[in-house]
């Protein structure tokens, strides 16, 4: 009998669902409030009139969220775990390379002050899209580069975004862009701790790095 734990050797590997492990059906209590807004609902309701959903991959979590919700037009963050197979899974299992999630951020803005191409524009960088499995240092397929988009609009314009950045790597010598691009799929929210966690923990670790490569500002604006 061949263990789960000795199925995924390589943490650069996803899993298919029959490797992956059972979860459970009970999400992760989650904090009522946002710990930087702190008169903000964590997940809503929000009463803003022109209110939408994005989702990012970018590497470890802690620092990307914060660099969203530094965001002038940002209304809430929320960490958590997609594109895997587990439901509502901890973050040991997720670490485990056996859920096939990657870690994003939940970034609910205000369209009437903060555009998603500008999301797009922040998104390519302030990390390396490059990459694959893993983002600097931090080595899995939890850290792989992902855009789960919330609308088919969503979906063309960052597939289009894509192109655009994918053109000026290639000016500055880097390779092709391994960034996943698909319509969303269930967010499992992360452990209360995680969120927020460098407004928590100002010493914190923050993996986010980018290339240095920038789209025009013309292809950042609304």
């Amino acid at each position: 009998m061949v263990l789960r734990s000795e199925i995924l050797v390589n943490k650069n590997v996803l899993p298919t669902a029959e490797q992956a492990l059972p979860g459970r059906e009970t999400p992760m209590a989650l904090p009522e409030k946002h710990f930087v807004f702190t008169e903000t609902p964590l997940l809503g309701p929000f009463f803003e009139n022109a209110v939408d959903f994005a989702i990012f991959g970018l590497g470890c979590f802690w620092g990307a969220e914060r660099r969203f919700w530094q965001r002038e037009g940002v209304i809430s963050t929320v960490v958590g775990y997609a594109g895997g197979f587990t439901p509502n899974p901890t973050y040991e299992e997720v670490c485990s390379g056996l859920t096939g999630h990657t870690e994003v951020v939940l970034v609910v803005f205000d369209k009437d002050k903060l555009s998603y191409r500008e999301l797009l524009a922040m998104f390519w960088e302030l990390h390396n899209p490059t990459q694959g499995m893993r983002q600097g240092n931090d080595i899995g397929t939890q850290y792989r580069s992902v855009i789960y988009c919330t609308s088919p609009q969503q979906l063309k314009e960052a597939e289009a975004s894509r192109e655009q950045y994918q053109a000026e790597l290639s000016k500055s010598g880097f390779g092709e862009i391994t960034t996943e691009i698909d319509q969303a799929p269930t967010v499992y929210f992360a452990e209360a701790y995680h969120q927020q966690y460098l407004a928590k923990n100002p010493d914190g670790y923050c993996g986010i790095g980018g290339t240095g490569v920038c789209l025009p500002p013309s292809l950042q604006g609304n």
